[in-house]
């Protein structure tokens, strides 16, 4: 099964941006939905963004439409996360997600995922 592992998280202004990574063990191709979750302490985990490689779609929560891109680099089996106009609200632990390789379909329940980064830190201050 592949390994998902993020990076790219850190310290950053409000109104900075980072980039996050999330490298996969294997061919990424192989991987038609790929998703962004985060979890702030004290709340529940909460959906980002996802694209669909398959049909060709991409959906965002409505927090972060506009300021954040979801892409993917083939060639390094990457998953990114361009993050921009930062918040203090968006200070979060970030996980990516890959559904399973027969899926083609975003979802934005974690429950539909089945691989899953060990996570990054995101802290935006104010």
């Amino acid at each position: 099964q592949v390994q998902l592992v993020e990076s790219g998280g850190g310290l950053v202004q409000a109104g900075g941006s980072l980039r996050l990574s999330c490298a996969a063990s294997e061919r990424i191709l192989s991987y038609n939905v790929l998703g962004w979750f985060r979890q702030a302490p004290g709340k529940e985990r909460e959906f980002v963004a996802a694209r669909s490689w398959g049909v060709g779609s991409t959906y965002y929560a409505d927090s972060v439409t506009g300021r954040f891109t979801i892409s993917r680099d083939n060639t390094k089996n990457t998953v990114y996360l361009q993050m921009t106009n930062l918040k203090p609200e968006d200070t979060a632990v970030y996980y990516c997600a890959a559904r399973g390789i027969f899926e083609s379909l975003i979802t934005t329940k974690g429950d539909d995922y089945d691989y899953w980064g060990q996570g990054t830190q995101v802290t935006v201050s104010s």
